[in-house]
């Protein structure tokens, strides 16, 4: 077995995901296990160099982690040849211009969703790595949730027999900052020309959840809001809320098994209090069961455990409506779903594994935001259409019309 070494720039891992999920439980931890099995049996072994602007800040987390590269210029570390891969988590306004010098200096990005602020730039992003010939792709780390593992196993053996819906609920309270406990959230969030909105940073996730799970999103029809009109930023000053903070919308799903459609429904919140088991739920229905799935547990009620109901309000109810469900199992033991990616992608890279999660289905994210913004603003019904492929992708920026996110928002509100 030989140890081979993978140098990645990683840029913006002094927020909140970079530096929790991406660098502690991704990166650290796979140095921490020896590194990434290659199938040869080799191992790949990750060696980050940590790139922000506050130096302190950046030697904190590397003294911290064991990590002994740092830099606060992003042009220096992409020049230097013995790094391959570029990592970006900085705020999304940022992360195209990132994304087209790394493509430049010839790096493999991995990168955050969303992956532009507009269709038409996640296209051209994706053109301009393809031309490269660099690989790239984005994080959708939904997906390798156990929950939602479950959830596409039942799918794929036919336990639903036809999918009818999928009703998500997605959510918590966010504090306002004004008292109580501070904000789990950073106020750049809530201000929409700094590409916030829950629009923006949740529909890339239920698009790629509902493509890969159920099918592919068909048509979209959606209400935001801003139920919260002021907050409290980091410095303790009061400011307007500009971007969307909920959000409610109806997808419609090719259903290709049974050439029909599906619909999905998702209600989006940084303004409620949870009452479910999980921060996110997901609750499939079909004419041979149903489920409901969490982050990590999964329940279903088979066509024959289904209680005969009755509606009669004038009576308790005598039906206990949780006995018939029953746990899924886990198949394998739970990793973290974010080094679940990375490990995928770091094998794409040294390996040439496939990794379906490109900069293009990372278009198909923003595409979908932007449409939902669209659909808020004109109230109706917006269809979906399918992005560029291949060569046609390689030689258009996009065969739709796609304007600034941001500006999509303020022109909803």
């Amino acid at each position: 077995m030989t140890t081979r070494r993978v140098g990645i720039v990683m840029n913006g891992v002094t927020g909140r995901m970079g530096l929790n999920q991406h660098l502690v439980r991704s990166i650290v931890a796979i140095r921490g296990e020896g590194g990434v099995r290659l199938p040869n049996g080799d191992r790949l072994v990750p060696d980050p160099v940590l790139v922000g602007r506050d130096e302190t800040r950046l030697r904190e987390i590397a003294r911290a982690h064991g990590i002994e590269r740092i830099s606060t210029n992003l042009d220096a570390a992409l020049a230097n040849a013995g790094d391959e891969i570029y990592f970006d988590a900085t705020l999304t306004r940022l992360r195209a211009d990132n994304v087209r010098r790394a493509i430049a200096a010839g790096k493999h990005v991995y990168c955050e969703k969303p992956l532009a602020t507009s269709t038409a730039e996640a296209i051209d992003l994706t053109r301009l790595a393809r031309r490269a010939g660099v690989r790239h792709g984005v994080v959708q780390d939904k997906l390798f949730l156990p929950g939602i593992r479950k959830l596409r196993s039942l799918a794929e053996s036919g336990f639903f027999g036809r999918i009818l819906s999928v009703r998500g609920d997605f959510g918590y309270w966010v504090f306002e900052g004004d008292s109580g406990p501070p904000p789990q959230r950073p106020s750049w969030n809530y201000r929409k020309e700094e590409g916030g909105g829950i629009i923006v940073d949740m529909f890339a996730h239920w698009r790629y959840v509902l493509d890969h799970t159920f099918g592919p999103v068909r048509a979209v029809q959606c209400l935001g809001a801003t139920h919260v009109p002021e907050r409290v930023d980091e410095q303790g000053k009061r400011y307007r809320a500009t971007a969307d903070d909920a959000a409610y919308a109806t997808f419609v799903l090719d259903d290709a098994g049974h050439g029909g459609e599906i619909v999905a429904q998702f209600n989006s919140s940084w303004t409620v209090r949870v009452y479910r088991d999980e921060l996110l739920e997901i609750q499939v229905d079909g004419t041979h069961g149903s489920a409901v799935a969490g982050l990590r547990e999964c329940r279903v009620q088979r066509r024959d455990d289904t209680p005969r109901a009755v509606w009669n309000p004038d009576v308790p109810n005598p039906i206990d409506f949780y006995a018939q469900w029953q746990e899924v199992p886990d198949a394998t033991p739970a990793d973290n779903a974010f080094k679940v990616q990375w490990e995928m992608f770091l094998r794409h890279v040294t390996a040439g594994e496939p990794f379906v999660h490109d900069f293009l289905e990372g278009a198909k994210g923003v595409q979908l935001a932007e449409l939902a913004l669209q659909s808020w603003r004109e109230r109706r019904w917006i269809d979906v259409p399918p992005l560029p492929q291949g060569e046609e992708a390689d030689r258009s920026p996009g065969t739709m019309e796609s304007g600034n996110v941001a500006r999509r928002s303020a022109a909803a509100r």
